[in-house]
């Protein structure tokens, strides 16, 4: 059946007929499909440029059983993701994949547990293809829904659930293995840790992110693996935001006046440290030596000094998820190349310590 689309629209057989090729020809093109040759396929797409075709939406999802839609969900508050740099690179990263394979972002903040169930109505609705999600908390509902109405999934950091609840049946990704996209925490503190400790620094403590967060434990365990007997009043817990790192800091001073160096689990909680550091009349580095991670530059060369911290690749990161996802999707509509390669549950990108004037 033939488009119905007003006059001065091009139709995909005006397309057809300028390429000189069948509709499903043009069909298969513009719809992203295989078997095409290379010639055909090329004189095709120089027709729909040519006459400014358009495709029918609701045709297209009908053929693909796509909608080109992409949720991506973000579970913390809004006041947090517009305040902190990470969220922004990030869905930098992942907006650019999907442009590049002309897919749309759907982005949904999660301010309060309420908003999960408005969150699963909308996946169960079939308004996109599947979801990336990050910065999930250990009791986050999430997994469990997108388990449940089988909505495949990349998620942004390592999961801290078990397999068990990340498993199940339900769907054709049910079975599947979770897959996600992480940078090397535990790697990067310790390569954090040990500039200190090189440094000649001897009470290094730590500012922790959120606990129930699985990269604040395993950058915490990191700090661990080179401090093997680090007293525990050395540790405090902050929550990833400047007033949270400024709040540990001060229990940390209380606790330990003596300390001579810090390694906080993201670069904003340094800077909260640096405010207060600065206000007890402690120097950095000279009195107490600094160090960050995420590398996020607007925060990190924008302090007095430019904060020493681990950088890892946080726009690369959103790129990946992308990419993951995507393959995913091919693969389980049928639309994969032969040989391509296969889906990865999981990847692991490096961290390097970038040196500035804070330690």
């Amino acid at each position: 059946m033939a488009e119905q689309l007003p006059a001065d629209r091009p139709t995909l057989e005006a397309v057809a007929a300028r390429a000189g090729v069948s509709r499903a020809t043009a069909s298969r093109v513009v719809n992203g499909g295989d078997g095409v040759r290379p010639q055909l396929a090329d004189k095709v797409r120089t027709a729909i440029q040519d006459l400014g075709y358009v495709p029918n939406h609701a045709a297209r999802t009908l053929v693909t059983r796509r909608t080109g839609a992409v949720a991506v969900i973000i579970a913390e508050p809004e006041i947090r993701i517009f305040s902190d740099p990470f969220f922004s690179r990030q869905i930098r990263g992942i907006s650019k994949e999907l442009t590049a394979h002309d897919t749309q972002l759907v982005l949904l903040l999660v301010e309060d547990r309420g908003d999960y169930d408005r969150i699963e109505r909308y996946l169960a609705g079939g308004h996109v293809d599947g979801a990336l999600a990050f910065s999930l908390h250990t009791d986050d509902p999430l997994p469990a829904i997108t388990r449940r109405i089988g909505m495949p999934t990349v998620y942004g950091g390592r999961p801290g659930w078990t397999d068990a609840r990340a498993g199940g049946s339900a769907g054709p990704w049910g079975n599947a293995p979770v897959a996600y996209v992480d940078a090397d925490n535990r790697g990067g503190a310790r390569e954090a840790v040990r500039h200190l400790v090189s440094l000649g620094r001897r009470q290094i403590a730590h500012i922790a992110g959120p606990l129930d967060q699985t990269s604040a434990t395993d950058r915490l365990d990191g700090y661990r693996d080179v401090l093997l007997d680090a007293d525990p009043a050395l540790i405090a817990e902050g929550d990833f935001t400047a007033a949270g790192g400024a709040r540990a800091m001060t229990e940390l001073l209380e606790r330990c006046p003596e300390l001579d160096a810090v390694f906080a689990a993201n670069d904003l909680m340094a800077t909260g440290a640096l405010g207060v550091l600065r206000e007890c009349g402690r120097s950095v580095p000279g009195d107490v030596a600094l160090v960050g991670f995420d590398d996020a530059e607007l925060v990190a060369e924008s302090t007095d000094p430019p904060l020493t911290t681990v950088r890892q690749d946080i726009e690369g990161m959103g790129r990946l998820m992308a990419r993951l996802l995507l393959r995913t999707l091919d693969k389980a509509h049928g639309a994969g190349r032969q040989g391509s390669p296969g889906v990865p549950g999981s990847v692991i990108t490096p961290t390097s310590l970038v040196r500035r004037g804070s330690a």
